[in-house]
């Protein structure tokens, strides 16, 4: 019998468990053989399970992404901002590790994304509706969006409720509104399935609060939080849109947009304008 390693020597010292016949182990746990099993390539290309992987640990995150940012909405609605601070800042970390995703996915060179790109069909990242529910927890409200959930009843229910409910930035001007700050009503009781527009009134308010921090520090937080947030998604996108243009050029997306012309556009989307104009009046 061959005499135990030293690596073996130390798994025993310290007593680790090693037989899971009868307890859940780790793969049990997080369900490791559905996650490791959805990876259903349809081509024989090597470079598709990278533009799978990318796509389904991004999925992942925004998962992680909606339970924190649905958290902090409801936390600043009860104004619990302690709570919601801690949610925002790992909503944040979470925006940079999708950053980060696009550095990976960015070795995929043109000629090894055409030999898959037939086999996607019309599948694209713009349907789904995960990021859209993010998207409209941030505010960015589109009528037009909903629709391509409406052949998944229950999907659609999701992005319908993330649609009509109060955005992060709605929540937050009805705090500063309860803290006495004088936001405008018309940003604070609104069709919360519009688009938002800036106020000159929205901006004062944030205004009375960044140029005396003291008594408002807890909302000044707050609004460093949403600067923080905006900052990372900006990256996101901005990330985004060079991906794409590195690895399919100006070539429509196949969902149907222009591609890099369409991301291009949501560049300039901004998702909490006072936030970033307050700063030039400071």
């Amino acid at each position: 019998m061959a005499k135990p390693s030293a690596g073996e020597h130390i798994v025993q010292d310290e007593g680790a468990k090693l037989d899971f016949s009868q307890s859940m182990s780790y793969g049990d746990y997080l369900h490791l053989d559905a996650i490791l099993s959805a990876q259903q390539l349809r081509s024989s290309e090597h470079d598709e399970m990278l533009f799978i992987v990318q796509h389904q640990t991004s999925e992942l995150w925004m998962k992680l992404m909606l339970h924190e940012l649905r958290a902090a909405i409801d936390n600043i609605a009860r104004d619990e901002l302690g709570a919601a601070f801690k949610m925002l800042a790992r909503v944040s970390r979470i925006m940079e590790q999708l950053v980060h995703a696009w550095d990976v996915l960015a070795t995929m060179t043109p000629p090894e994304y055409s030999a898959i790109r037939p086999h996607l069909a019309s599948s694209s990242g713009f349907q789904s509706h995960q990021y859209r529910c993010i998207e409209f927890a941030l505010g960015n409200k589109n009528t037009a969006m909903l629709q391509p959930h409406a052949h998944r009843r229950d999907l659609l229910a999701q992005v319908q409720a993330a649609f009509e409910a109060p955005s992060l930035y709605d929540e937050s001007l009805r705090l500063l509104a309860r803290r006495g700050l004088a936001v405008p009503a018309t940003h604070t009781e609104r069709d919360w399935t519009q688009a938002y527009s800036a106020s000159a009134g929205v901006e004062q308010a944030w205004l009375q609060v960044y140029r005396n921090p003291k008594p408002y520090w807890d909302l000044y937080q707050l609004g460093e939080e949403l600067t923080d947030l905006e900052d990372a998604f900006r990256l996101w996108r901005f990330r985004h849109v060079t991906t794409v243009e590195r690895v399919i050029g100006f070539k429509r997306g196949t969902g149907g947009t222009g591609g890099v012309s369409y991301l291009r556009k949501m560049l300039d989307v901004v998702l909490f304008p006072e936030i970033w104009t307050l700063r030039t009046a400071l």
